[in-house]
């Protein structure tokens, strides 16, 4: 993949926790940004889909959601081994 270097401003504070996060991950600087940048590109895609299938088929309903954030719960507590209800 090709790279590019580009010029940012971020408040002080965030490099320092950006930079303490990216030494303990033992990863470098700009491979932690990337990362939370691709991250949000996902993230925003995620939306776009949910709202198309909000406009064609209407809101989900508080059931559905409900159910949602179980199975994402479970999946949580699966990933992290955190019992279910911490994950919640």
């Amino acid at each position: 993949m090709a790279v590019r270097k580009v010029t940012v401003t971020l408040p002080e504070e965030l490099v320092e926790a950006l930079g303490a996060a990216a030494r303990e991950d033992g990863v470098p600087l700009s491979r932690l940004v990337a990362n939370a940048a691709e991250s949000e590109l996902r993230r925003r895609v995620g939306r776009h889909l949910v709202a198309e299938w909000q406009a064609e088929h209407g809101a989900f309903t508080g059931e559905e959601l409900a159910a949602a954030r179980a199975e994402m719960a479970a999946a949580d507590a699966e990933a992290f081994g955190v019992p279910p209800t911490a994950a919640a």
